[in-house]
């Protein structure tokens, strides 16, 4: 509805993960070298963590399209499985042409063979399973026994857990310390600072085509900063809804009353974001009064 008026070629606050509209900050530069060097290192076990609405799976999206012919990567984005459903999904993802009543074993088997064809060609595989913290224990403990798929010297299988910061304490349960101790890397996605927030509402504008990237007056773009603490979710909601409050009422400008209003109409408040990461983000960015 206001693309038009304000001279936009597509949606710039889009809530779905488009690596398009990924804006790099340090910690997703940070989060990408890292788990490229796991992977192109041998790793093994990977973990990436951040607060909901951190921008994890448009992270995990914009890895993979980085990703040359040499990886073969499985993508898991729904946790909620059995230890069956685990395995089927992954056998899907490797092609290994199985049926659906193949047995544990005859599973195992051809991962196994595929796993190391593939190594002995030079070639890497990848496990990345998004929203980990609501994998199953019993998942978990077949993750940590893919995980022992290795050579003298190198894995055979990279694997990237990512999920809310409830992950950690899921991997620090005694029962899944045996998977704990196989982690050689962790990492995490950070809120936006303060500072951070005008850039980030200026790149989202100009990716979607705006030949004006100041629609948002510095007022309002403080307002944001402070109600999202950060988070590119929260920003891109507000922001999403000023310019739609902008456009019913003919303002070329959203100024901080336009924002108030969306920030009261969605109820949004810090008590909504996680203590922690508001806590650091606040130390960060200055007081929030």
């Amino acid at each position: 509805m206001y693309t038009e008026y304000y001279g936009l070629k597509e949606i710039p606050f889009g809530l779905t993960p488009n690596p398009k509209f990924m804006y790099k900050t340090e910690s997703y530069l940070e989060v990408v070298s890292n788990l490229k060097y796991c992977i192109s290192q041998s790793k093994g076990l990977a973990v990436v963590t951040g607060e909901v609405g951190t921008g994890k799976t448009t992270t995990l999206r914009s890895v993979l399209q980085q990703f040359g012919p040499d990886i073969l990567s499985v993508y898991l984005f729904n946790p909620f499985v059995t230890v069956a459903e685990f395995f089927q999904l992954l056998i899907s993802g490797l092609n290994l042409g199985l049926a659906t009543t193949a047995s544990k074993a005859e599973i195992l088997t051809a991962l196994s063979g595929c796993l190391t064809q593939r190594h002995a060609s030079g070639l890497r595989t990848v496990l990345i399973i998004d929203e980990s913290h609501g994998l199953s224990a019993a998942v978990l403990e077949e993750v940590r026994l893919l995980a022992n798929f290795e050579t003298n010297s190198e894995k055979l299988l990279q694997i990237v857990l990512c999920g809310q910061p409830e992950l950690r304490e899921t991997l620090n349960q005694p029962g899944l310390r045996q998977l704990k101790q196989r982690i050689s890397l962790r990492c995490s996605i950070k809120p936006l600072p303060l500072y951070e927030i005008n850039n980030y509402i200026r790149f989202r504008l100009k990716t979607a085509g705006a030949l004006r990237v100041n629609i948002f007056h510095a007022s309002a773009i403080e307002l944001i900063g402070r109600a999202s603490a950060g988070i590119p979710r929260v920003i891109n909601n507000i922001c999403d809804n000023a310019l739609l409050y902008g456009y019913a009422s003919s303002q070329e400008t959203i100024f901080r009353d336009i924002i108030a209003d969306v920030i009261e109409t969605l109820d949004i408040t810090p008590s909504d974001l996680a203590s922690a990461d508001f806590l650091a983000f606040t130390q960060a960015s200055g007081s929030i009064t």
